[in-house]
């Protein structure tokens, strides 16, 4: 995993929202969710001493970028600039897109590389399933994995987010394993591949929401994504004390 200097007075977790997705839905909720973040998270505002959670969480600044473009091209030259910003070092990522009208938020464990054979919002397809058959060396992803999974915790991460998420009953929190094969999954595993060619521990992770943008629903997005962004931090600060 790689170590997380538990000194430091502040973590930073870049979270990035997809824009308008077609005619059919002019207003993202992904982005929606992302923009309405504050700039730092929130105190915790839950007490309850029997959970084991980190009493020392540093403060975490949250940066959002967007909205993403719904755009192979722009997601492929996007990514790498996300993680390699010398005067923006981020800690983790999470990507949050738009998934169906189901009352349901996922958790995403892995990102696939090929079989992205839907069209952008600009009509273009990615093609690298050709790039891939043909045995083209200047493929980017040439001799990265089929799959790649996130390095963070997941497991534990989503135990401490249901704990702590608002309407649990109302609606249903899940991890996945299939993140679609489009752009949702395209921006994830470009970020998995990225950090895997650089064997740099893959703190990144994907957050897909439902496609409703009334104001109800980004509420509810906003708190689920603030609790993501505490439940992954205070996960990887606990890992780091422990190992």
């Amino acid at each position: 995993m790689g170590s997380l200097d538990v000194s430091r007075d502040e973590l930073t977790v870049l979270v990035t929202g997809f824009g308008p997705f077609k005619k059919e839905y002019p207003v993202n909720p992904a982005w929606e969710i992302t923009a309405s973040l504050p700039d730092y998270l929130p105190p915790d505002r839950v007490k309850d001493p029997a959970r084991q959670t980190s009493s020392n969480l540093p403060a975490v600044r949250i940066l959002k970028h967007g909205p993403v473009r719904v755009n192979y091209h722009v997601v492929r030259e996007l990514v790498p600039t996300l993680w390699d910003n010398p005067e923006q070092k981020v800690d983790y990522i999470i990507h949050i897109g738009m998934a169906g009208p189901q009352q349901v938020y996922s958790l995403e464990r892995r990102g696939h590389r090929d079989e992205y054979d839907k069209e952008d919002v600009d009509g273009q397809l990615l093609g690298d399933d050709e790039k891939r058959k043909l045995g083209d060396d200047t493929w980017v992803w040439n001799g990265v994995p089929e799959e790649l999974l996130t390095d963070l915790n997941i497991e534990k991460i989503y135990k401490r987010w249901v704990e702590r998420s608002p309407n649990k009953d109302d609606v249903k929190l899940q991890i996945s394993e299939d993140a679609g094969h489009y752009l949702c999954d395209f921006i994830y595993f470009s970020s998995l591949a990225h950090l895997w060619k650089q064997q740099r521990p893959r703190k990144v992770i994907f957050f897909h929401v439902p496609l409703h943008s009334d104001g109800e629903s980004l509420s509810r997005g906003k708190e689920l994504a603030l609790q993501l962004v505490r439940s992954v931090t205070e996960v990887g600060l606990d890992e780091a004390a422990s190992g």
